[in-house]
């Protein structure tokens, strides 16, 4: 089943959405929503046609469509930024990039142009840049060698690969002399086509797909680019014929392509005006289907025991562990059986490397004694670069090593039923664990929980208590921090503070008490973990504590102070170094509800702690990830939503995009 659209689909679709009837480009651009983890929805209007739904899965697929997702209840963080970028903007042009699997959308809004890079490849990012080609927003900062896809940082294209649209002979042949593989592979990894393009250039070639690389010629190379030529002339022409493809005995489509393929001459194919219409009928459907599938599955989760799915997984794992052992055990004793026809075939085929012959060469020689070895004609395919031959032995079949001898052979396949048979005697030890978990679950009286809060002034800010029992509070923003310097700060406080921009103002209510250093410990990792230090994705950082009467509102002569900003006037005593980290807890009594804060503070107040450290998921996606750890463990979601829903825990998280420590 094809999970991802190919070069030659992005081609066709550039080329669709791009120019012509159907072209994009003059469109306005509404909302954008995500759906999913790696799902954008770009509500688009365009122009003479009305409106439509861009869908953009980040290394799967880009097409229209008419199976809209459900928008999330809480609009996260990366489609609110995009909107604040290019909502009302239009689309100035929408192409591909080289030959390769990445799609750049051209938006223009008033004077601003900005460019929308959308990679359908490996995991696959949304990227938005701005007109200099500089990261304004990546869906998923990440960073490869060389490579780093974060804000701020130039955008740089991965390696590039030869284009088979543009590539000689002599191209060719210089890959193929450097590849320790064979045709169809080079084709596939070398030139951006695939596995299923390569093999139909090698079909139309009539080049044998298995043949080493290194023995290709210029002979071979000619047909090769002739092939390349003829398959994606439709693409030059702009001649598509898209369809999607299933087998003759199944209604279930499996591919999707912009034009015929000679490898799927005998199979079923549904034909569309549009590879758009193909890719949506395709991909759109079938995920549809699958969200469908999951919300039924859910229903279902929700009214069945932890215990019951956990016993039907063990269940379902031991009968194919036992599927698995009978299989190669009764390859084992067939490869005995036929014992010595096997050993006559590998001493042929060992006899005929010995003499440098090619494995095309030696296929050919097998195939002509087939009638002297009757282990010849059971061949299926030799697999000349991992010097493996499939052999179909009375209905079964099995890889044969040409390198090892036939009891060693034969002993693989014993040795892969002892692991199995290990495995197996494990789940069933499972299962007997789990069948006493469920005895003791029935035994155990059921825990209910009681909700039990009350309003206090500093939930409106920042906050924690520290592990000697103090309170630690800080600004949100602007107006926070405004309102906490002048209505909650006194003169028997501390303050601390860092210079990184975005830096909440934060107070440890001393209550006139002498402050541990555990304390003014915690505080300065909560004010260096809640501010800007930790969206950059920093693993420590600076900051430093005063006393009140240095925090003033009044500025030197002829300067002005925004909102939210204070002078510090007078010595600052320091904290270097300090780790950024975080945790989130459920404080379960006097009160019921979650806190969040430095590790050691959580711990002390806290049960059932999640530390956190500087990631890649934004605070919607790691709070729904904690909601999910709460529910599991505590086995009750109506309290669980009370007192730790995802909005709640989104609450007491650090700014930014956060992972779980393991």
């Amino acid at each position: 089943m094809k999970e991802e659209m190919t070069s030659a689909d992005v081609a066709a679709l550039a080329t669709e959405l791009g120019t012509g009837e159907d072209s994009l480009v003059d469109s306005k651009i509404g909302k954008i929503y995500q759906p999913g983890e790696s799902l954008l929805r770009i509500h688009l209007y365009i122009f003479k046609k009305g409106k439509a739904n861009l869908l953009i899965e980040a290394g799967s697929r880009l097409h229209l469509s008419e199976y809209i997702p459900p928008s999330p209840k809480n609009p996260q963080s990366f489609p609110m930024l995009l909107r604040k970028h290019i909502m009302g903007g239009r689309i100035t042009y929408f192409r591909q990039y080289d030959f390769d699997r990445i799609i750049e959308i051209g938006i223009k809004r008033g004077d601003d142009e900005t460019v929308l890079v959308v990679e359908i490849f490996g995991q696959g990012n949304i990227i938005l840049l701005d007109c200099d080609r500089k990261i304004i927003l990546p869906m998923n900062p990440v960073t490869f060698k060389g490579r780093r896809i974060r804000s701020g940082e130039i955008y740089q294209y991965p390696e590039a690969q030869l284009t088979p649209l543009d590539v000689n002979e002599d191209q060719l042949c210089e890959v193929f002399s450097h590849s320790d593989s064979d045709v169809v592979r080079t084709l596939a990894t070398r030139f951006n086509l695939g596995g299923i393009l390569s093999e139909e250039v090698c079909l139309r070639s009539g080049i044998d797909k298995t043949l080493p690389a290194s023995e290709v010629n210029p002979q071979v190379a000619s047909k090769l680019i002739e092939a390349i030529g003829f398959l994606f002339s439709p693409l030059e022409k702009g001649e598509l014929n898209p369809c999607t493809v299933s087998k003759p005995d199944s209604k279930e489509t499996f591919d999707v392509v912009p034009f015929d393929l000679e490898k799927y001459s005998d199979f079923e194919k549904n034909y569309y005006d549009s590879f758009n219409k193909a890719l949506d009928d395709f991909f759109g459907k079938r995920a549809a289907k699958s969200l469908e599938q999951k919300k039924e599955a859910t229903v279902k989760e929700k009214t069945e025991d932890v215990f019951q799915r956990r016993l039907k997984q063990q269940e379902g794992a031991i009968k194919k562990f036992e599927k698995d052992i009978e299989k190669n055990t009764s390859i084992a004793e067939k490869i005995y059986e036929h014992y010595q026809d096997i050993e006559q075939l590998l001493q042929t085929l060992l006899d005929a490397r010995e003499k440098d012959y090619s494995w095309k060469e030696i296929q050919s020689i097998i195939s002509d004694a087939k009638d002297a070895l009757p282990a010849a004609k059971k061949i299926v395919n030799i697999d000349g670069s991992q010097g493996l031959v499939m052999l179909d032995l009375d209905g079964k079949k099995m890889n044969i090593d040409v390198r090892l001898t036939v009891p060693q052979n034969a002993m693989r396949y014993y040795e892969k039923a002892k692991k199995l048979e290990k495995k197996r005697k494990g789940a069933l030890a499972a299962i007997e664990d789990t069948k006493k978990a469920m005895q003791k679950k029935k035994a155990a009286p059921k825990k209910h929980f009681k909700v039990v809060h009350k309003k206090h002034w500093y939930e409106r800010f920042r906050w924690f208590f520290s592990s000697d029992g103090f309170l630690v509070v800080g600004g949100r923003d602007a107006t926070t921090n405004e309102e906490l310097v002048k209505k909650y700060m006194e003169k028997r406080d501390l303050v601390f503070h860092t210079q990184a921009p975005g830096a909440p103002i934060t107070v440890v209510k001393t209550g006139g008490k002498y402050i541990p250093d555990t304390t003014l410990q915690e505080a300065a990792e909560f004010v260096v973990s809640f501010s800007s230090i930790w969206k950059g994705g920093q693993f420590s950082g600076d900051c430093y504590w005063i006393y009140p009467e240095q925090v003033t509102k009044t500025p030197e002569s002829g300067e002005y102070l925004k909102k939210g900003s204070f002078i510090i006037r007078g010595e600052r005593n320091y904290y270097r170094d300090v780790p950024v980290r975080a945790a989130v807890g459920l404080e379960l009594k006097p009160e019921t509800r979650a806190i969040g804060g430095p590790v050691s503070a959580v711990k002390v107040r806290g049960e059932h702690v999640v530390e956190l450290t500087p990631g890649k998921f934004n605070q919607n996606d790691i709070a729904k990830k904690i909601y999910r750890i709460y529910v599991e463990r505590l086995k009750d979601v109506h309290f669980v939503k009370q007192i730790a829903s995802p909005d709640k825990i989104a609450n007491v998280l650090p700014p930014g995009e956060s992972d779980i420590k393991k």
